[in-house]
């Protein structure tokens, strides 16, 4: 991904429209099609000495058409011809995008695919559920990576749309009017880049393209972020129902020698605040003076590689997080089970009911045995409830113990499963 965003990169892009350009014009008759293959055979650049031009010159574009001409000669006269800077900088800043885009998208299939197979491997290994941090009723974990993936295959959709949204071209002149320029031109250009032309340019692709471009990213880190911190918590030391793979001579605290801490995770979850807040300069990005002004050329340098390089970065990260997973069922079994199965509250509550008992006297008396249980070295739900007479009269002890078995709650998980072919 760096290197898409190097200055070698860009100025290949420059020199890429203002190539298809020529051509384009060569085939409408505009200028000699022998100009355009001499263009074409010669046209070259240096970075450094781009450089050494913008710092006399002050001007990024102008340095660079001077030193392609350098290389050119006479031809390079037919170079950038009814052309203003932004023709070519958010042409081949789409050109730039839409290969950030292929990359991206070609790092979130590996997430899937780590995120689908441990969903597989874990389908039955059963949890508990969580809601407010507290335990709630038993889940698999299988079940909780299918709303993982559920969740990457509409960011897989969302790339491929911003893929079409910013595949997008301009060659309509200084404040897109095409005065100096036939659209023809444009249509055959963006043609040949793989481009769509913009359907109504100022002198600038409107920056509503590329705030959406951008809020798609911080999006898709915002995920990354609720999988990395479900995976701290999982991993604390009271909890320890997963953990990240942690290496052989890899270290954990300079002062405390038992630590595994969850680095990556943490790591992923910093990134992700970078990664939003680009969004935020995105959107500032789009209001431009009238049909165009330039202040939002340098917070692009800064945000546009940045939400792509971090991205991708941590696309890279959470895929290996997730595929190397260590996966704790004997904790998630034991985690269940505390205070003697108060989790499964609920299904007793729903038995009484079904058996005869009001609703309201049904939940005073399963609300009083879970807290006595609760949060007690020897709390034990299940014997509460076996032990109360008021639920002796209504509940067998098949009854009890069948609203303590797990497998009721995922009765019905199979349709999640199969809708994500899991």
């Amino acid at each position: 991904m760096g290197a898409l965003w190097t200055d070698t990169y860009k100025l290949k892009t420059w020199l890429q429209v203002e190539i298809a350009v020529c051509e384009a014009q060569a085939e409408l008759g505009t200028i000699p099609a022998e100009a355009v293959a001499e263009i074409r055979a010669k046209a070259n650049f240096d970075p450094r000495r781009v450089l050494e031009i913008e710092a006399e010159v002050r001007h990024d574009m102008i340095a660079f058409l001077t030193n392609v001409n350098e290389y050119v000669g006479d031809a390079g006269r037919y170079i950038h011809l009814g052309l203003t800077s932004s023709d070519v900088l958010d042409t081949a800043l789409a050109l730039q995008l839409v290969a950030s885009l292929e990359v991206l998208m070609g790092q979130l299939e590996s997430l899937i695919q780590a995120i689908r197979y441990q969903a597989q491997q874990h389908r039955s290994t059963v949890m508990i559920g969580r809601s407010h941090g507290i335990h709630a009723e038993p889940i698999t974990f299988g079940f909780k990576l299918a709303g993982w993936l559920a969740e990457v295959l509409r960011h897989r959709d969302r790339l491929c749309q911003q893929k079409r949204n910013i595949a997008v071209g301009k060659i309509s002149g200084a404040v897109g009017t095409y005065a100096n320029i036939d659209p023809q031109v444009e249509a055959i250009a963006c043609q040949n880049l793989g481009l769509e032309p913009d359907t109504a340019s100022t002198q600038v692709v409107s920056r509503d393209r590329h705030a959406a471009f951008v809020q798609t990213l911080a999006l898709l880190a915002a995920s990354i972020e609720r999988f990395a911190v479900e995976i701290r918590n999982l991993q604390r030391t009271d909890v320890l129902e997963v953990e990240e793979f942690f290496a052989k001579g890899q270290k954990g605290s300079s002062a405390m020698p038992h630590k595994r801490n969850p680095i990556r995770s943490e790591r992923l979850t910093g990134m992700a605040r970078v990664v939003r807040s680009h969004a935020s300069t995105a959107l500032e990005n789009v209001a431009l003076w009238h049909e165009r002004d330039i202040s939002h050329s340098a917070a692009e340098r800064v945000i546009l590689p940045d939400a792509c390089i971090l991205t991708h970065f941590m696309l890279v990260e959470a895929t290996d997080l997730v595929k190397n997973l260590l996966v704790y069922p004997d904790n998630m079994t034991r985690n269940m089970n505390l205070y003697g199965g108060v989790v499964f509250s609920q299904r007793v509550l729903l038995t009484l009911v079904e058996k005869g008992m009001s609703r309201e006297d049904a939940y005073t008396v399963v609300q009083s045995c879970a807290h006595q249980a609760w949060n007690k070295p020897d709390g034990d739900f299940h014997a509460l409830i076996s032990q109360d007479d008021r639920v002796a009269k209504h509940l067998s002890a098949e009854d009890v113990a069948g609203c303590f078995d797990p497998q009721h709650h995922l009765k019905h998980l199979d349709q999640i499963y199969q809708r994500l072919g899991i």
